[in-house]
């Protein structure tokens, strides 16, 4: 089961390469059917299999030699791991269901977010919709729960980028869709250690002169690090981190 998990999570990451690219130029994510981007050649079965097929055809196009970007397979690889992860943490069930959807949407929020600077309306909407029918649907959290994930932990980050200033209103919405499928504590928790993280990675380059006080930096892929982090081991993660300082 571990293995169908995995290959599940491959092609779902396959797909999500095709909302990637596709999504922010206002593009179909159905059709057409999956083609080069330089040489517009319909891409075959064999050209498609997730992560295999780059390597066979050594990050090329079979057809025009042009050189695909190390995304692909990353994205593929990622959601795979990520499948096999929540499998081992939730096993076949209404969670692993709800929480494999939400990795659908965090992974392509946060790739085109590092891309464009921006979290698509479509996904951040979408999204929030799916978490209010899943809180009706299944039992891991409530309805009630799932609108205050939405009011509550959007409402925090709407007060922080008002004060600071220095967020997009997509962050915002981000949040509160994760906010829609986990509540408002997870959501916050997320929050909290996405920006710990980011101040581990970020404030050496700081210092080191690599990126300025005026770098703008993509928010949305550290929101999403620290909600997969309370997916795979909240509680163990938070009470690691409240031991640290006695509490």
């Amino acid at each position: 089961m571990n293995i169908l998990i995995f290959i599940f999570g491959l092609m779902i990451g396959s797909f999500l390469n095709v909302v990637i690219y596709r999504l922010p130029a206002g593009k179909s994510i159905v059709f057409p059917r999956s083609q080069c981007g330089h040489c517009q050649t319909k891409l075959g079965a064999w050209d498609l299999i997730p992560v295999v097929s780059y390597l066979l055809l050594g990050g090329r196009c079979r057809y025009c030699k042009s050189r695909f970007s190390l995304q692909y397979p990353v994205v593929e690889f990622l959601t795979g791991l990520l499948f096999l992860l929540l499998y081992q943490q939730y096993s076949l069930g209404s969670q692993f269901l709800v929480y494999s959807f939400l990795l659908t949407l965090l992974i392509p929020a946060s790739v085109i977010d590092l891309q464009k600077r921006i979290i698509p309306n479509q996904i951040n909407y979408f999204g929030i919709g799916v978490g209010l029918i899943f809180s009706l649907l299944f039992n891991h959290i409530s309805l009630i729960s799932s609108l205050l994930g939405i009011v509550i932990a959007g409402g925090a980050l709407l007060l922080l980028a008002v004060v600071s200033g220095s967020m997009g209103m997509g962050d915002v919405k981000f949040l509160a869709m994760i906010g829609s499928f986990v509540g408002a504590r997870v959501a916050l928790y997320s929050l909290f250690f996405g920006s710990l993280l980011g101040s581990v990675v970020l404030l050496p380059l700081m210092i080191a002169g690599v990126i300025g006080r005026k770098t703008r930096i993509p928010f949305g892929p550290l929101i999403a690090l620290g909600a997969v982090m309370m997916l795979l081991g909240g509680e163990q993660i938070i009470a690691w981190y409240l031991n640290l300082f006695g509490v």
